[in-house]
This record gives C-alpha cells, sequence and structure tokens, in this order.
C-alpha cells in the first residue's frame, strides 16, 4: 500500500510539473503608442515600421505622435507600381512590402501625424484594400497588356486611384500650433533615416556580408545584413536592454503562433495543450532554420514590432511583440509573447537603429 500511495504521488508531481500554465514575468518593457488594426490590408509592414518609429520618436524627444501608417503607403504603391511596369509585369504587384519600404518612403517623402493623413474616408473607421488593389492592379495590366493602345497616362491614373480611395497626397499641415511640411516634421521627430539597419541570418550567404534576401515582398531590393544566428539573438537582446525596440518580420503560419492565446512557441513535440501549457521546446539550429527558409515552411508573412522581453516561471525568454490585429478579444491586449526558439527559427529579419549594434558585431560590419 505504501509503495503503491508513493507511486501515486510521484505520477501526479510528475504530471502537475509538466502541466503548469503560463506564468510571465516582465523584465523589459520599452515604451509604444497603443496596439492599433491594420484591418482588411496586406499592410502590416507600415504599421509595423510605424510603430517602430513612434518608439524611436519617444526615445529621441520624449514626444508621443500616433504617425500616419496610409501616408507610407500611399507612397509605397506609386513605387511598386513603377517597379511593376518597369519589369514588365514578371514579379508580384501586392499589398505586401517590408519595414525597409517605410524607411526608404520617410527618406524621401517624410512623416505626417496620422490625424492629417488617415486614409479612411468621411465615415470609415477600418481600412480596407481589397477595391483599391484590384483598381490599381487593373489599371497596371492594361497598360502592360497593350501600352501603345492605353488612352491616358497610366501613372496620373495610379496616382488619382491612389487620391480617391486613401486621400490627396499632403503638402503642409498644422501639429500644436506650427506649421510643417512632411520633411520638416521628420527633422521634429529626429529620425534620420540613414540610422536604421535591417539585419537577417542564413546560411546560404557569407556571414557579415550584407546582400539582397530574394522574397517576394522585397520588391525595392533592400539590403540585409547577414550574421550568425546566435548573433542575430544577441543583437536583438543587447537592443531591448539598451532601450530600443526593434521591427520584426516573421512566419506567423505555425498553428503555435496564436493571437487569441498571445503566444507563439516551437513545441518539442505535437502537443494539443502546448498553448495551454508550458512544454519543451525544440532546438533550433542555424541549419534547421534554413531548411525551414527553404522548403518554405519558413516565409515572410507578417512584420510586427518588439517591444519588451519576459521569461515564464522555467526561466525562458520571450520577446513583447506588438501586433497590428487590434485588441479586442484578444489576450495580453493584442501582444504576442514569442518564444526565444520560435523567434530564432521564424525570423526572417529585424530592423535596428544602428546605435542598438553590440560593438563586438559592429566591428565585424561594414556599415553603409
Amino acid at each position: 500500500m505504501k509503495n503503491n500511495s508513493l507511486l501515486f504521488v510521484l505520477v501526479f508531481t510528475s504530471f502537475f510539473s509538466f502541466s503548469q500554465t503560463y506564468e510571465f514575468e516582465t523584465t523589459i518593457d520599452l515604451e509604444a503608442t497603443d496596439v492599433i488594426s491594420q484591418g482588411s490590408t496586406g499592410t502590416c509592414w507600415s504599421f509595423s515600421a510605424s510603430s517602430f518609429l513612434e518608439s524611436e520618436v519617444m526615445r529621441l524627444t520624449g514626444k508621443q505622435i500616433d504617425l500616419s501608417e496610409m501616408y507610407t503607403v500611399r507612397h509605397t504603391y506609386s513605387k511598386k507600381a513603377w517597379n511593376y511596369v518597369m519589369r514588365q509585369g514578371k514579379i508580384q504587384f501586392s499589398q505586401g512590402g517590408l519595414g525597409h519600404d517605410v524607411i526608404n518612403s520617410v527618406s524621401e517623402y517624410g512623416v505626417v501625424p496620422n490625424d492629417v493623413y488617415s486614409g479612411l474616408k468621411e465615415g470609415e473607421k477600418r481600412h480596407n484594400h481589397s477595391k483599391m488593389a484590384d483598381s490599381l492592379k487593373t489599371i497596371l495590366k492594361a497598360y502592360l497588356d497593350d501600352s501603345k493602345t492605353y488612352a491616358s497616362d497610366w501613372k496620373n491614373d495610379i496616382e488619382q486611384t491612389l487620391d480617391y480611395y486613401l486621400g490627396d497626397d499632403v503638402k503642409s499641415f498644422m501639429f500644436e500650433g506650427e506649421r510643417y511640411t512632411p520633411q520638416s516634421f521628420l527633422k521634429m521627430t529626429k529620425l534620420n533615416p540613414k540610422d536604421y539597419i535591417t539585419i537577417t541570418s542564413f546560411t546560404h550567404e557569407p556571414f557579415y556580408t550584407n546582400f539582397v534576401l530574394n522574397i517576394p515582398d522585397n520588391f525595392s531590393n533592400g539590403d540585409f545584413y547577414n550574421v550568425t544566428l546566435d548573433d542575430m539573438v544577441t543583437v536583438a537582446n543587447h537592443a531591448l536592454k539598451s532601450g530600443y525596440t526593434i521591427e520584426l518580420d516573421c512566419d506567423v503560419s505555425e498553428k503555435t503562433f496564436s493571437s487569441k492565446h498571445g503566444l507563439a512557441i516551437v513545441p518539442a513535440t505535437d502537443n494539443a495543450n502546448a498553448l495551454l501549457n508550458v512544454s519543451p521546446e525544440k532546438d533550433i539550429t542555424a541549419d534547421y532554420r534554413q531548411q525551414e527558409f527553404e522548403n518554405f515552411n519558413t516565409t515572410d508573412d507578417h512584420l510586427m514590432h518588439i517591444t519588451g522581453m519576459l521569461k515564464d516561471q522555467k526561466g525562458t525568454t520571450y520577446y513583447k511583440v506588438k501586433n497590428s490585429w487590434g485588441k479586442n478579444g484578444l489576450r495580453n491586449d493584442g501582444y504576442i509573447y514569442m518564444s526565444e526558439a520560435y523567434f530564432r527559427l521564424k525570423t526572417i529579419s529585424i530592423m535596428i537603429h544602428k546605435d542598438a549594434l553590440p560593438n563586438a558585431i559592429k566591428t565585424k560590419l561594414v556599415l553603409n
């Protein structure tokens, strides 16, 4: 009887120890604006990078400014359309993009507050770009099908379509009693587009060099700095510990990425309760990461904004990731707690301020 009782205690204790619900302790929590929704659009790239820049403005000036995502989207669509036509339709034309597209737009066109350029018509409360995207594609297809008989100027037709759906371009505006242009407003925010770099980690290119990563949404042929997987994690951790937030491009197609549960993990085994109870995770190697990228299990589905770090009761590190799917009905008020294992496996790239690089890694890179 004693032996049976002891066995029951051991089994119960073992079961309980592996069935603990998640308990998180925040270790780093950097300033960020409120979680908002990108609506029915594929513009997470602008929402994530705009949120990242809003945190940068807070870090640089102490001001909390809601930047316009759609001002950037509008100008980036013009660039996409030109690129699509000049490549004779042999590339993707979609709502997607990457963080550096926002930086490119900021550099050329400046920034404006969201209340100056919301991208919403009067009475609208939610972004929906399906009709606009279809209209833009129709114009581009008609021109490419027969440019000689196209009845008008396709570039002007694109601009008029963007004006109709998103609003006319902004030349000047008032903010806190002063008049600004988008470029003078950029100067006021103290943002310098040249200060931001994109870091990645893939084995098909030499480490500590920069290269154009061939993924569908990199229509602008942006450069990525390639570092080892361990160094990419080191860069992220050092940036957050030094007070810098991070823009994140990653894959969110896994069943264990859940906005409902506010969690992203890589369980070691197929575990139906992994999103509810703390579970061991896979050891993510550079080779496994590369394999998942090359077989398209890891793609550039979604961009978000890392604003802090946490740990669970077992000491596992997580990143506090601000999403752009709103927060109604979602755990963690729309944030995702992403384990380091998920970050290592599913991150395509991170964008940071170059001063957030650890010195030991900065010396290995030749920054432009």
